[in-house]
């Protein structure tokens, strides 16, 4: 059994991970323009399912809800920039294969298309966690259209899984980065999704748990 694979089957918090060195300018734009030679033309889309529905990135020329299948929302990315450190991994969203998300999809302004792509990029891939992928995604009038996702890549150590809920309760209560704490990012896209009825109950349920595992540890310390 491999490192990565024993960690998704015992996992244990804080974990002691190597997330690589960060991508330099040139590899980010390498990476962004084979993203972009893989585009089949027409206007550029970008598929938001979490923070970048309440914090996009770049300005857009339309926005409208969407779904995407063959992926699902998980928080399964470990974190040592956004959400966490290196001594207290934090974790944020990704997609992984299997069953379906509901978000927002971009159509991006053709001026100034490559900034606003470098800038994503900057945020999104600040090491090498993500595979850029165009997406299959249908927009809520039923037009489907490729759309930019950012699809997990399960061979890293940077891909957490689906960590149990005693150890997820663990990374809220103590993981913290450059843009605050895992709990304020899970709990801002929960309400974003929910504001504009399209709740994501799993997640809700989950977050719910895990306020509970944390009261019930608080109340046995106590």
């Amino acid at each position: 059994m491999s490192a990565i694979e024993s960690a998704l089957v015992n996992p244990v918090y804080p974990p002691r991970l190597d997330l690589g060195s960060p991508l330099t300018h040139e590899q980010l734009m390498s990476s962004m323009q084979a993203t972009l030679a893989r585009h089949r033309g027409g206007p550029v889309w970008l598929f938001a399912y979490g923070s970048l529905i309440w914090r996009p990135e770049c300005s857009a020329v339309e926005r409208v809800r969407g779904r995407v299948h063959g992926y699902h929302r998980g928080l399964y990315l470990w974190s040592h920039e956004h959400r966490g450190t290196p001594e207290r991994p934090g974790l944020v969203f990704g997609l992984d294969r299997g069953g379906s998300c509901s978000g927002f999809a971009y159509r991006l302004p053709q001026e100034q298309l490559q900034d606003s792509l470098y800038a994503l990029w900057q945020r999104e891939m600040p090491v090498p966690s993500y595979r850029p992928h165009w997406l299959n995604c249908r927009l809520e009038d039923g037009t489907r259209v490729q759309a930019l996702g950012f699809v997990l890549e399960r061979h890293l150590p940077s891909y957490a899984g689906n960590l149990p809920d005693s150890v997820l309760s663990q990374v809220f209560e103590s993981a913290c980065g450059r843009y605050g704490t895992t709990r304020d990012y899970v709990e801002q896209t929960v309400n974003a999704l929910r504001s504009h009825a399209m709740p994501d109950r799993n997640l809700e349920a989950r977050l719910k748990r895990c306020r509970d595992v944390a009261q019930q540890t608080l109340a046995a310390s106590i």
